[in-house]
């Protein structure tokens, strides 16, 4: 029998981010005042997030990082594995995104 993992939408993982931080303040044994104060959050940012998931990225940074959880933001962008030496000298020397053509 084979499993594959579904593509998630940005909300489902909003949602997945959400909980995983309240899991993890509870498995701390703080309360949502507490991470609050120790990440530098409005308490009103603290529940709107937890409840619901939304919050800018700054703001889930500083309750990652309150809840000793930044680790996993460093490979939230991976670069693509070249194939070739070619395709890694060829990302080597590349600096920026082509620009695109106006007209």
């Amino acid at each position: 029998m084979s499993y594959f993992i579904l593509p998630r939408t940005a909300a489902e993982v909003q949602d997945e981010i959400a909980a995983s931080a309240r899991a993890r303040r509870l498995a701390r044994n703080l309360t949502q005042d507490e991470l609050a104060r120790r990440s530098g959050v409005a308490i009103a940012t603290l529940r709107r997030f937890e409840s619901g998931g939304a919050a800018s990225l700054s703001t889930v940074l500083a309750i990652a990082e309150a809840l000793e959880a930044l680790e996993g933001f460093s490979t939230l962008f991976p670069l693509p594995e070249a194939k070739s030496l070619d395709e890694l000298n060829e990302a080597a020397q590349r600096r920026r995104a082509a620009g695109r053509k106006k007209g």
